[in-house]
């Protein structure tokens, strides 16, 4: 099957796929000779999917195709999937209008001009990921997320060799504890794992529903969850809600970005990114994938500086 979506302008594909990969060893979320591939799973069944951006950054188009054991209903699956995880209905002019009048922000955004802001498939997704990062390099919890996906997710044999999904929750609440030990995964995050696993099959990881909520609201419901803290829980609104309000000012490695690019000599602490922040409301939250493709773009992974044609 083979699809059409149009973004919202501006548009480049490159950068919601290597928010979603962050690092290059990402072997779930892949990047290829201008592809984005991986495996969707509709209803259990392993879909792979490979997007494709024809057209420059102000009039993108996505080629979007899926091979698999197809059926009737899953093209409009795989394309909402596609949007949501790309984020390509948003409209950002009033970012680039408020990042037009910032010294600090003007540049970036330009450099990264038709940026989005990633999420992942779904909640559940969301909180695994997150999970697996938990006081970890990101490379380390990058490492568990393949070995957990290649071990026990479904897979789909391509050119390049098989590419799996994260393993749905009926199969990783069915792990037990000692093989996701085996993993590399602590004690502690096996268990947060099962948790998640449990309360996605409960109904309890419900977006519309939380969708509905503020964001106190969200966080009091997700850190209900054993093993999810406040960072988890404002990732899980970044990255899984798609509220750009939220800078997960837990998250040291961004705290220390921030520092950095604004030239402080002290450390910051959560209240004090919080304040700072502030400044770029209602978008702090893009300012938080900015610093992640201003470091990709210093270690030569994506290009820096709008592009004219496609991404």
């Amino acid at each position: 099957m083979q699809w059409t979506l149009t973004p919202v302008p501006p548009f480049r594909l490159e950068l919601p796929v290597w928010g979603l990969r962050r690092r290059p060893i990402n072997s779930v979320d892949c990047w290829e000779t201008g592809a984005w591939q991986r495996v969707l799973l509709v209803e259990g069944r392993p879909l792979l999917v490979t997007v494709v951006q024809t057209g420059p950054v102000d009039a993108a188009q996505l080629a979007v195709s899926a091979t698999g054991d197809l059926r009737s209903g899953d093209e409009q699956t795989v394309k909402a999937t596609v949007a949501h995880m790309l984020d390509i209905h948003r409209d950002l002019t009033g970012f680039y209008t408020l990042a037009a009048q910032d010294a600090i922000l003007s540049p970036l955004a330009a450099r990264f001009r038709g940026l989005r802001a990633p999420q992942f498939a779904n909640l559940y997704e969301t909180l695994v990921n997150t999970i697996a990062c938990q006081q970890v390099t990101l490379g380390f919890g990058l490492t568990m997320l393949n070995r957990l996906a290649a071990a026990y997710g479904p897979g789909v044999e391509t050119p390049s060799g098989p590419l799996h999904a994260l393993p749905s929750p009926e199969i990783l609440a069915g792990i037990p504890l000692e093989e996701l030990r085996g993993l590399q995964f602590s004690g502690a995050k096996a268990r947060a794992l099962h948790e998640v696993a449990i309360a996605q099959l409960e109904g309890r990881l419900d977006a519309q529903a939380l969708a509905a909520l503020d964001d106190d609201q969200v966080i009091a419901n997700l850190t209900r969850l054993w093993g999810v803290g406040r960072w988890t829980a404002e990732v899980a609104l970044l990255r899984g809600l798609g509220r750009l309000t939220r800078f997960p000012g837990d998250d040291v490695g961004a705290r220390n970005r921030l520092r950095r690019f604004l030239g402080l000599s002290h450390p910051l602490d959560y209240a004090a990114t919080q304040a700072i922040v502030a400044r770029w409301q209602p978008y702090s939250g893009l300012l938080y994938f900015l610093m992640l493709f201003d470091r990709l773009a210093a270690e030569g992974v994506i290009s820096s500086g709008p592009l004219s044609g496609p991404s």
